[in-house]
């Protein structure tokens, strides 16, 4: 697929567009939104989709301007390339560049992951490779961990395994619970998304 632009106007680089994928409230998705808003990001946002119709995340969206799509998942009985196909037809018809996850919950399967290479970022909760996949807080906490962060890389076919592109470290304090860390990192998540996907948009690091 070829790249698709935008321009910002006469003088300045033009810019990737970004589609980012949902499954909640989308918090991820308002820090690339209010990051993309800046002349001079490399990056814009231009859709946002979810696969739940009640996806909070999407009224934020709208309220900023952006096109939404919802691919309900629950409509392909379990078939999860018909629903790919679908989500890839919607990016395709925004000349997609780039795609983000945020809080997208859903397995991506082979077929789609392999039309994305070096072009799909995910967040995950936890300084991989330490504590791949879901309840990383939890898990944490339980491990005894003095410190967990957040982590931005490449989505690859094996979760949660791809290139690193940024990652951030807090601490981890005396007396936390899970929702106590989960807010401490989700802070630092917010800062290091937009970073992350401004660093592959303007070409200094790649997948």
């Amino acid at each position: 697929m070829p790249d698709a632009w935008i321009s910002p106007g006469d003088g300045m680089p033009r810019k990737k567009r970004v589609a980012v994928l949902i499954s909640g409230r989308g918090s991820n998705m308002a820090s690339l939104i209010e990051a993309a808003k800046a002349d001079d990001y490399p990056a814009a946002i231009v859709l946002v989709v979810s696969n739940r119709p009640d996806a909070t995340g999407l009224a934020y969206a709208r309220a900023a301007g952006i096109a939404t799509v919802v691919i309900d998942h629950t409509r392909f009985g379990g078939d999860r390339e018909a629903f790919e196909r679908e989500l890839q037809a919607a990016l395709e018809a925004n000349q997609i560049d780039l795609v983000c996850l945020a809080g997208f919950m859903r397995l991506l399967t082979p077929w789609f992951v392999g039309r994305w290479p070096s072009r799909m970022l995910n967040i995950h909760p936890a300084l991989l490779p330490a504590f791949k996949g879901l309840n990383t807080h939890e898990r944490a906490l339980a491990a005894g961990a003095k410190t967990h962060g957040a982590t931005v890389h490449f989505v690859v076919l094996e979760m949660d395994s791809g290139p690193i592109i940024a990652q951030a470290e807090v601490p981890v304090l005396a007396g936390d619970t899970a929702d106590t860390l989960a807010a401490r990192v989700l802070a630092v998540e917010h800062r290091i998304y937009p970073e992350a996907l401004r660093r592959v948009a303007e070409g200094s690091v790649r997948g």
